[in-house]
């Protein structure tokens, strides 16, 4: 998952692959894709009485999030089918039935969703936005553009599992954004590789020319034509603490929360640390092997969340 990058674990059970909605004449290819994701959490940790409704939020998203990226379709068609979703969207506040058939099942869920629990509408667009705008945004020229791009793209999957926890204070709101975009960034970090292929390129342009790394670099470093020098080491190694500064601002909320949400924040909290410890322990080398997390950093993960000291 680079571009788009549904934080789905973030309090969540990430559940199976679901397959973006076809439509003849609308689409070309958009295809169903497996995802995993980086910050997999068990879903034991979820309370069953949230499987449905997070999942309900989880298929809404990651169904978008496969039209903007995924496949051949031309960039219209794409927006097209994105706009399909607002309005159905709109119709699910008004009360009325969503018209588009190869949606209703996915609106009929996430609106059972929504008055059960008392859902803001407002995350969902924003996520909405953020997928539309990554179907042409290729490039963000500074740190606070990429932060409002995060704010709509990463930001709302940890404020609706807030409300659906009951836990939607102030507070604990700011602290989930920093935790949400720290994740994002570290998905950003350890794929620069991958968004490369797909043209895309998420470290801030005003901070790559400040450190000297152009797009030609990024290009050498990914086909590995040349390998990862002073001036790269020292960009990623800016942005790495700036995601590890962020996701320790928002940490405290894991402590804050009661029971298992407490518990798979944690864990949460920990991959993403873990995830930036790796990109450190490889002299911030994310072409020659993506960082990610494998059976013993679970088990290490493990052992810090049951002797967690975070404030």
């Amino acid at each position: 998952m680079s571009a788009g990058k549904v934080p789905a674990a973030v309090f969540a059970y990430t559940p199976g692959a679901l397959p973006a909605p076809s439509r003849a004449g609308r689409q070309t290819s958009i295809m169903p894709v497996d995802h995993y994701e980086n910050f997999p959490v068990a879903s034991v940790l979820l309370p069953r009485r949230l499987r449905e409704p997070v999942e309900a939020v989880y298929g809404f998203a990651r169904s978008a999030d496969d039209i903007a990226d995924e496949g051949d379709a031309p960039a219209l068609a794409r927006l097209a089918r994105l706009n399909d979703y607002r309005l159905a969207l709109n119709a699910l506040e008004r009360g009325e039935a969503v018209r588009d058939a190869s949606l209703a099942p996915i609106f009929e869920r996430l609106g059972a969703a929504i008055r059960s629990h008392r859902l803001p509408v407002q995350p969902l667009r924003d996520l909405l936005d953020a997928f539309s705008q990554d179907v042409g945004k290729k490039r963000y020229a500074s740190f606070d553009e990429l932060r409002e791009y995060c704010r709509r793209s990463a930001d709302p999957v940890g404020r609706l599992m807030l409300h659906l926890y009951g836990a939607a204070t102030p507070d604990a709101l700011a602290q989930s954004d920093k935790v949400c975009t720290s994740l994002q960034l570290i998905n950003f970090w350890q794929d620069v590789a991958i968004d490369w292929r797909k043209d895309r390129v998420y470290l801030p342009q005003d901070d790559m020319a400040r450190f000297g790394v152009s797009d030609s670099d990024i290009d050498g470093l990914s086909t590995g034509r040349v390998v990862p020098g002073d001036a790269w080491r020292a960009l990623l190694a800016f942005e790495v603490q700036r995601a590890r500064t962020m996701m320790l601002e928002g940490a405290a909320l894991a402590r804050r929360l009661p029971g298992r949400i407490g518990w798979e924040l944690r864990l949460v909290v920990l991959g993403g640390l873990r995830i930036l410890e790796r990109i450190d322990a490889s002299d911030y080398d994310v072409f020659g092997q993506r960082p990610k997390l494998g059976a013993p950093d679970w088990l290490l993960l493990g052992w810090r969340a049951l002797n967690w000291k975070h404030g």
